[in-house]
């Protein structure tokens, strides 16, 4: 289970790294969305739909919960860079 987060103007998919370097698709992923620690923060509108495709041609599913706040840290994480960071 994955968490969603959102605030009144974006959102965002919690991710680990590690996860993308093994579906293959870290070096997809944009700009847009933030990293801390282990986690990306994937951006709602291009960078999340390339994670659920990819696990979708696994067979798996992205599921999540959702986690609202008026104003979440996240815009202030690091954008995210492919390699480690």
């Amino acid at each position: 289970m994955y968490t969603y987060y959102s605030d009144p103007g974006h959102a965002w998919l919690e991710v680990k790294r590690a996860e993308l370097v093994k579906l293959g698709i870290a070096d997809q992923i944009s700009g847009f969305s933030y990293q801390r620690g282990d986690y990306v923060y994937l951006e709602e509108d291009c960078d999340a739909p390339i994670f659920v495709r990819a696990k979708k041609a696994i067979g798996e599913k992205a599921e999540y919960q959702e986690a609202y706040q008026d104003s979440t840290p996240i815009r202030d994480y690091k954008p995210y860079k492919k390699g480690r960071q």
